[in-house]
């Protein structure tokens, strides 16, 4: 794994742990995990979709669905 990925995985871990310390309760149930994953996706696609997307939101928002496709893999 090269730094740029190293950067990116710890990035996504740190933004987990965040979401976890500001909604500490477990999803629910897998509907509601999809929802917020579901969510997070349409928000890093509006900025894709802009005719000069922000790099950092786009970072931002792709960190955001990963910290949340790992929320559901260690809830479930």
């Amino acid at each position: 794994m090269n730094r740029k990925q190293q950067k990116a995985v710890q990035d996504a871990i740190q933004e987990l742990e965040s979401a976890k310390e500001n909604y500490p309760k477990n999803f629910n149930s897998l509907h509601e995990g999809y929802a917020v994953l579901k969510e997070e996706v349409d928000e890093l696609w509006d900025e894709i979709k802009m005719k000069n997307p922000d790099e950092l939101k786009v970072y931002t928002e792709a960190k955001q669905v990963v910290a949340m496709g790992l929320r559901i893999m260690s809830e479930f």
